[in-house]
């Protein structure tokens, strides 16, 4: 790990002296790229600096404590040298994540889509309770989230629904939510009492750079429809929703949440640029499939996620297997210990993968 530090504090050093040449003072544009590589790099060298300081410390302390006769100063000395050591542990793990490549999509924004899957009204309701857990998540981080457009089940639940949220690092947090989400309870539904088992499907997408993926309105058929929901008079008498086709794909999204016909437009192609950017990087990595059903499979029962067990009271996440055993809790949003578990998981794979120990 030291190794590597160092190759990350010598180029530090080079980026720093680069950027005081006056050829990078007079070109804005690599000023500002090198200012960014500065920026990233930063972390890591200010805590390795701290960790080279600790170590003189304990190497001070290890002096003194050999030549030191008075058994209460050498005692002092040992215990000075215990505080540095927990220190110099804890600057050795922030190391080891700072050396971990951070994904360059974690502070954007999200869309998340969330699909009644297997079980019928129940799959529905459940999409439903699904929604409110993340409502009550961004909330409590003081995030903007927008339901952008639902189809409603009729039975209090959700065929589909696609919510919008705004914050930063909103997608850190919610990528580890894609794929099947499995309950298992009684339905509302249910006269007999009887435990069934449904599913829904959520697939996370960050928001695109306009620059990532750019779209030709030759290719796009927009037409302008009706509102339904609530909304008053405006929403009823106006055209204001709008449906968007990408002909090259066949993707398309229906907005309905702004009150304008613009503003609808405009969402809907922010959507339509996540959706086709999350397909080529699918493409780019042949650990994932063509399509967006990399995320979220077929539905199945069997492709699970995570298991919402009512009758238990239990949580589990079945990809690191941990479980939470206050259900109530995690369906009103409590859904840190999971994110953060599932954070440090893949962390240390991304630490064995680039060598890091």
């Amino acid at each position: 790990m030291l190794e590597q530090i160092a190759k990350v504090v010598a180029r530090f050093v080079e980026v720093e002296a680069e950027m005081a040449t006056p050829e990078i003072l007079a070109d804005h544009v690599k000023m500002t790229e090198l200012a960014q590589e500065r920026s990233d790099l930063q972390p890591l060298v200010e805590t390795f600096r701290r960790h080279e300081e600790l170590q003189r410390e304990l190497d001070e302390a290890q002096e003194m404590i050999e030549l030191e006769d008075d058994e209460e100063i050498v005692t002092m000395f040992e215990e000075e040298q215990v505080r540095l050591g927990h220190k110099m542990e804890s600057l050795e793990n922030r190391m080891r994540s700072l050396l971990v490549p951070k994904d360059p999509r974690d502070d954007r924004n999200v869309f998340v889509e969330i699909r009644a899957g297997a079980g019928g009204d129940e799959a529905g309701i459940f999409a439903g309770d699904l929604l409110r857990a993340y409502m009550r998540y961004a909330e409590m981080r003081r995030w903007k989230m927008t339901v952008i457009d639902e189809n409603n089940t009729g039975v209090g639940g959700y065929k589909e629904v696609t919510i919008a949220i705004k914050g930063k690092g909103a997608y850190s947090r919610f990528k580890f939510e894609s794929g099947v989400h499995r309950v298992q309870r009684v339905p509302k539904t249910e006269s007999q009492g009887r435990i069934h088992t449904s599913t829904a499907t959520v697939a996370v997408m960050p928001e695109v750079d306009d620059v990532e993926i750019t779209l030709d309105e030759r290719d796009l058929e927009i037409t302008s429809t009706f509102s339904s929901g609530p909304g008053g008079q405006h929403m009823q008498k106006n055209a204001t929703a709008a449906r968007i086709v990408h002909k090259p794909s066949g993707i398309f999204v229906k907005i309905q949440s702004e009150r304008s016909l613009t503003q609808n437009k405009r969402l809907g192609m922010a959507i339509i640029q996540a959706r086709l950017q999350e397909i080529e990087e699918d493409k780019q990595n042949a650990e994932l499939a063509a399509d967006r059903k990399a995320q979220v499979g077929r539905g199945d029962r069997s492709e699970k996620i995570r298991t919402y067990n009512y009758p238990q009271g239990r949580v589990t996440d079945h990809r690191i297997g941990f479980t939470s055993h206050n259900l109530p809790a995690v369906m009103d949003g409590d859904l840190d210990p999971f994110i953060d578990a599932l954070t440090i998981a893949d962390e240390a794979e991304k630490m064995a993968a680039v060598g890091v120990s």
